[in-house]
């Protein structure tokens, strides 16, 4: 089940096995689309990893960061994953804590107005 303490893994397994992806194939796809960085460095899914290594996942709006305290090569249970990285992820910023304006429920559909105007305000439309 687990692989001896110091020995290497392959990133995109240890990726899977500590449940950072659903499937391993996945993992694989992150990696090889630059998504996966360890010590600030983009590698591919073959590339090992040890004890003590950083490991940085870009995901759509923040950067996970995490430091390998344990390898794993075969997909271990929730409370095991946990135990095998620490955190070092920077604070996130919810955007219900930052105060964006909100439409009370019940009030219905936004209009188109009140559509775009969210969607400006949130960033998911282009300024021209």
């Amino acid at each position: 089940m687990t692989e001896g303490p110091r020995s290497p893994v392959r990133v995109d397994a240890w990726l899977w096995s500590v449940r950072m992806f659903k499937t391993r194939s996945a993992a694989t796809s992150a990696c090889r689309a630059g998504k996966i960085k360890i010590e600030g460095e983009t590698i591919k899914p073959a590339g090992k990893i040890m004890p003590g290594t950083r490991v940085s996942i870009s995901r759509p709006g923040h950067v996970v960061i995490l430091e390998v305290v344990h390898t794993y090569a075969k997909r271990v249970g929730a409370p095991v994953a946990q135990r095998a990285y620490r955190d070092l992820s920077p604070q996130q910023i919810k955007p219900r804590d930052v105060g964006l304006p909100r439409r009370e429920r019940g009030t219905g559909r936004p209009t188109k107005r009140e559509r775009r105007q969210l969607e400006l305000l949130r960033g998911y439309t282009k300024n021209e």
